[in-house]
């Protein structure tokens, strides 16, 4: 099957499973709920046909799994967001129309993206940038004990989410001019092998700069994230385990220090390894998302007849919580599965990509995309303590969401690229 028509064919089997879902929560509270369904079904399908038409014109040979598992994820999280707090949901649509927009217009503005490997250090000024926003006095905001917000007249957002794309883009472009330098070891430090450090220098600087500037926001989640990105990108451009294995070893490293020297790390710590020693206080929201679990189990309760609104920041950091209670082992395998899709599909396209800059940008932000996802579920199911971030195009949260639809877009720019330099290369004869 063509890859368009494979889209257009999963889009309308997700549609169903969204419009169900929809009907399923509608009928808790009423038993008349046709026009609520048909301005919903309406909106949905103007919505993912619009986006749809798009990749049709702009992408026609992008990988066909990409956006319609995206917009599941989606539906989805909106459909527990509205049963969880309907003001939040009318806000998610706004954001998600905002999103696919976005999506939308990458898709139309950008044919190529080879040039923005040009703009490496640039990008890395933007990146760092971004992410120092938040410390303006009197642009900046602090929630929940984060500053990583900035308020824009009356709107939040959080322009780290935005930086991550930026300085991934730096780093994509900076690994493939150095990646046989960096690959080289001419200088030794102990027991290590290491490069000449002014091929190295750059990187290290953007890299110490980001994770500060994360630090003092105590953006934790983001950190990891970040570094994270780092330690894939200069695995694939080099392909050596070392750098792994000191990256590893820093972090490990950096993670005792923080433990030792900041209140709030040693606090989720504490919470992650024994939440049932204060469990009407500080290991309340852990406790209460095991609970809703543990009361999900096989098929669920029934989008609707749980109680998830009982675990504090339900819609946000434990929306795989609420999912797993009222859509049981099923319904959170279904979602797990189909990040795992969404990964494979991206490193797919990552490994197909025929320049260098495509293949790491493509692999570093599928590694971002899904390492959020395993951070936080791992959080709510109590394997790693929680760090903060969202679950990608499920939880409630706009910047969250527009981020998500533009590495979307970039990853379906960078699969129609390989797919037309495939086509365009001369077939030889045999």
């Amino acid at each position: 099957m063509r890859p368009r028509n494979l889209e257009l064919s999963l889009l309308v089997l997700g549609t169903m499973v969204i419009v169900v879902a929809y009907v399923s929560l509608q009928l808790v509270d009423t038993p008349n709920v046709g026009a609520n369904v048909a301005v919903f079904l309406g909106i949905l399908v103007v919505l993912l046909l619009g986006a749809h038409l798009v990749i049709r014109y702009a992408a026609p040979n992008a990988d066909g799994l990409l956006f319609p598992l995206a917009a599941l994820l989606n539906g989805l999280g909106y459909v527990v967001i509205a049963r969880l707090d309907p003001s939040l949901a009318s806000s998610q649509s706004a954001w998600t129309f905002i999103g696919v927009g976005a999506f939308s217009a990458v898709l139309l503005l950008v044919p190529d993206l080879a040039w923005v490997a040009n703009y490496r250090y640039t990008l890395a000024l933007a990146g760092v940038g971004l992410l120092m926003l938040p410390l303006i006095p009197g642009l900046g905001r602090n929630i929940n004990g984060a500053q990583i917000w900035i308020a824009v007249r009356g709107f939040s957002i959080q322009p780290g989410e935005f930086a991550k794309i930026v300085l991934a883009g730096f780093l994509a472009g900076f690994l493939v001019d150095k990646r046989e330098l960096l690959a080289i070891s001419n200088r030794k430090v102990g027991p290590l092998n290491i490069p000449d450090f002014k091929h190295f220098g750059p990187l290290l600087l953007a890299l110490g700069v980001a994770l500060m500037v994360m630090v003092l926001q105590r953006d934790l989640g983001s950190s990891l994230l970040f570094f994270t990105l780092f330690l894939v990108m200069i695995y694939i451009a080099t392909s050596r385990a070392a750098y792994v294995v000191s990256g590893l070893l820093l972090f490990s490293a950096g993670s005792y220090f923080s433990w030792r020297s900041f209140d709030h790390v040693q606090r989720r710590v504490d919470i992650w390894i024994s939440p049932f020693d204060d469990p009407k206080d500080k290991g309340f929201q852990i406790v209460e998302a095991s609970f809703s679990l543990a009361d999900g189990g096989l098929t669920g309760t029934g989008l609707g007849s749980g109680l998830p609104w009982k675990v504090p920041f339900a819609a946000t950091d434990m929306i795989f919580a609420a999912i797993g209670e009222e859509l049981g082992l099923l319904g959170a395998t279904a979602v797990l599965a189909a990040f795992m899709f969404f990964v494979s599909s991206g490193f797919r396209v990552a490994s197909s990509a025929p320049g260098g800059f495509e293949k790491l940008l493509a692999a570093g932000l599928t590694a971002l995309l899904g390492f959020q996802a395993f951070i936080i579920i791992g959080g709510v199911l109590r394997v790693l303590p929680l760090t903060g971030v969202t679950l990608p195009f499920v939880s409630y949260g706009g910047s969250s969401l527009i981020s998500n639809y533009i590495v979307l877009a970039i990853l379906v720019r960078i699969s129609d690229s390989t797919a037309r330099a495939g086509q365009a290369a001369p077939v030889g004869r045999g």
